[in-house]
């Protein structure tokens, strides 16, 4: 596995600022993933020049999701918050972040997806947080979703577990649009509609209509934090759940 998850530099005469996840195939969310985008927004966050962010991955699929191990009780507080934190940095980021997706982008992929301002996507790729089949819950998806999707549609993937295709997901309003190439469509948007603008002005557009969504998204999250690792991480399907998923057997459920 290399020592890099994530690969980052500018272009467009450093107005755009582009992250590439670098783990394929499954590109996981994990610890190291997680640190490696905090800091690259972090480190860009005050550059006043910048009109854009654009992420998008290396291989055939954007996500496969968080690390099942970082879910387990020893390491998940850790995992939860740091995830947290990113989510929380994107949603005050300071200029658009425009999300390119092909293949899977499920559980804690989606998580951080939904985070970002724009998401272009290939007609074949697949958007899901199946975490209820491991016996737990997404809890930023289940602050994020209901804002992108709606309350209901958000609730049956949350409580599903199931996918969705690109079609649907663009039908939902999870995507913005749907194009062969999601990067080279990203980068088409970002051509003509931001780089022509002013930097600062576009500043105070984001702050402008995305403050209040950050502020109901971020209560939120630290509420569902609270019930994840204090509520539902004290039970016994929990564990059981991401440990029979490890062990590649069928859980042995007591509803408790």
């Amino acid at each position: 596995m290399s020592d890099t998850p994530l690969k980052v530099w500018t272009e467009r005469d450093g107005q755009l600022l582009r992250l590439r996840l670098a783990r394929p195939k499954a590109n996981l969310i994990d610890a190291q993933m997680i640190a490696a985008l905090d800091a690259a927004f972090a480190a860009h966050a005050g550059n006043a020049r910048l009109l854009g962010a654009l992420v998008d991955h290396e291989g055939p699929h954007f996500s496969f999701g968080a690390s099942v191990e970082e879910h387990l009780p020893a390491q998940c507080a850790q995992m939860i918050r740091g995830l947290h934190a990113l989510i929380e940095r994107m949603l005050d980021w300071p200029k658009p972040i425009l999300m390119a997706v092909k293949g899977q982008c499920l559980g804690g992929g989606l998580e951080f997806a939904a985070a970002g301002n724009l998401l272009f996507a290939a007609p074949e790729a697949q958007f899901g947080q199946p975490e209820m089949k491991l016996a737990v819950f997404a809890p930023a998806a289940s602050c994020l979703l209901p804002e992108r999707t709606g309350q209901a549609r958000a609730e049956d993937l949350l409580y599903s577990g199931r996918s969705i295709d690109a079609p649907t997901a663009l039908a939902w309003g999870l995507v913005n649009q749907l194009a062969e190439d999601p990067a080279a469509a990203a980068l088409e948007y970002f051509e003509r509609h931001l780089a022509p603008k002013s930097a600062a002005s576009l500043y105070y557009a984001v702050c402008a209509a995305r403050a209040p969504y950050a502020k109901r998204v971020k209560q939120r999250l630290a509420e569902v934090e609270r019930l994840y690792l204090d509520g539902l991480m004290q039970t016994h399907d929990a564990v059981e759940g991401l440990k029979a998923f490890l062990e590649k057997r069928a859980p042995r459920f007591e509803h408790r």
